[in-house]
């Protein structure tokens, strides 16, 4: 900048063009508690930071099931309700209960008839014949068999185990680790989608960055052509007049966040600079030609989709193998630095036909599953890797009478019991938290409402839960709310 132009800055212009406007800002910011510790302040939004105190976990693979599984049918054996299987419950248990389509009046206890169940791990934790391979695993698997939520429908109910309220608008879970912790990889996105199956109802707010800057939203992969839409250059568009429009761009860009510093401008810039060289990583990420053909038949990329008249429920063809394929990709991401990984895939939502379709999504998801865990260990990933298995509820024990119908074949939506399970990162593995009644309609011990998990996992990635927020519209937004959360501290080795 030459003295002439120095002397006829503006005060403003002076201040941004130096940074110091910037640095002091910023500064007032965090001595205000306005700006978590470890929050951008430069104008890379996805620079590494450091959390609140040193983490266990720096990554961490969500395996979300869009649906929700049923907990009875493959975690939560209940020999008393096969016992009680085509009875009514006590009216006074369902006078104040709100069902999506039961119809109280004719309902009755289903028991899980045709499932077995086989002690796994040295703890001797009880698994359905669906899920051997995950079996497998349970020394390292903590089950969470008392898990609660505060939504009974889908759409809000994702939204809850995701952003933490049943409410638009609001960042996920790996929304909020993005910010909090920036990105390892400068080749790949921090937050990362893989889907199978149908589409999700909840859609992108499952994996949206809500109000933060949308650097820290997640990006959904393809399973065909490109995996990121526009990845490759359009016919005619060589390298070299990319390079320069992108410079064009970018000098735009910064004189106008010299005068608005508005995040979103940086956030553009970032994603700028970051599609460019994913065009380079991309491509080697996505080609498991160099994955031996053991750890290929582990994960099953090879299997074939076996057929089953699900009406487009759990996914058609291709399914099993594209499922397997994401929990491979998974593991290469988080290899390459990702910071947040949801292997997403829809649906588990099994009003009808149980017995037929939960066999068709748990044997998609076990054997892959399985190899992924097995995969990270050996690598020596596991200790810094959580693995999520997450649905948004569970399915109740009565059996779903739609419309008082006496055909009687699936289980209606459940959020007073339900189980999940982690893996990795610091959770202490081998073991089952929480218990639920003789019939599996509520939690007797242990419960774990949706912000405890959450507090859980961001105790596990170096943070205090009431300190990572993030100041929008006047108010200080927390991933676990405001009505208070505590971390279970049962599920830390």
């Amino acid at each position: 900048m030459s003295p002439q132009e120095l002397v006829n800055l503006t005060r403003r212009d002076f201040l941004a063009n130096t940074g110091m406007g910037t640095l002091a800002f910023a500064s007032l910011l965090a001595e205000g508690g306005y700006l978590a510790q470890g929050a951008p302040t430069t104008t890379d939004p996805l620079s590494p930071r450091a959390p609140h105190f040193a983490p266990k976990a720096k990554n961490c693979i969500l395996i979300y099931f869009e649906g929700a599984p049923s907990q009875l049918d493959l975690f939560d054996p209940k020999p008393k309700l096969i016992e009680m299987d085509g009875q009514k419950l006590p009216d006074s248990m369902l006078e104040k209960v709100r069902f999506a389509f039961i119809k109280k009046e004719t309902v009755r206890l289903m028991g899980a008839k045709k499932r077995t169940w086989k002690k796994y791990g040295q703890a001797g934790m009880d698994l359905s014949d669906l899920l051997p391979h995950i079996g497998s695993c349970a020394d390292d698997i903590a089950f969470i068999r008392s898990m609660t939520t505060t939504q009974f429908n889908h759409h809000p109910g994702q939204l809850m185990m995701n952003c933490g309220s049943p409410l638009f608008g609001r960042p996920t879970l790996g929304a909020w680790l993005a910010y909090g912790l920036g990105n390892e990889s400068r080749d790949l996105p921090a937050y990362v989608v893989l889907h199978a199956g149908r589409g999700s109802s909840a859609g992108a707010s499952a994996w949206t960055s809500g109000f933060l800057p949308s650097s820290y939203a997640g990006v959904l992969f393809r399973n065909q052509g490109d995996p990121v839409l526009n990845l490759s250059n359009p016919p005619g568009i060589t390298a070299e007049m990319q390079h320069l429009g992108l410079d064009a761009i970018g000098d735009l860009n910064k004189l106008r966040y010299k005068h608005v510093a508005d995040p979103e401008i940086a956030s553009r810039m970032g994603a700028y600079e970051l599609a460019g060289r994913m065009q380079a990583a991309t491509p080697e990420l996505m080609d498991l030609s160099k994955e031996s053909k053991a750890t290929l038949d582990a994960y099953g990329v090879n299997r074939a989709t076996p057929d089953y008249n699900s009406k487009g429920r759990g996914g058609g063809a291709g399914t099993y193998e594209t499922f397997a394929r994401n929990c491979l990709l998974a593991r290469r991401m988080v290899e390459r630095g990702t910071r947040f990984v949801t292997v997403l895939h829809a649906s588990w939502d099994h009003h009808a036909n149980l017995d037929t379709e939960l066999p068709f999504c748990a044997g998609m998801a076990d054997q892959p599953i399985a190899a992924l865990l097995k995969d990270l260990k050996q690598r020596g990933l596991l200790d810094e890797t959580m693995v999520i298995w997450a649905s948004e509820f569970g399915r109740t024990p009565l059996g779903e009478n739609r419309g008082g119908s006496t055909n009687v074949t699936g289980r209606d939506h459940h959020p007073f019991a339900f189980t999940m399970w982690l893996a990795g990162g610091g959770i202490k593995g081998g073991q089952v938290l929480g218990k639920t009644d003789d019939i599996g309609w509520g939690v007797v011990e242990d419960e774990v409402p949706v912000h405890d998990l959450h507090a859980t996992i961001l105790r596990q990635f170096g943070f205090d839960h009431e300190r990572l927020s993030y100041r929008f519209q006047g108010l200080d937004f927390k991933l676990t709310g405001v009505e208070g959360a505590s971390v279970v501290k049962k599920l830390i080795a």
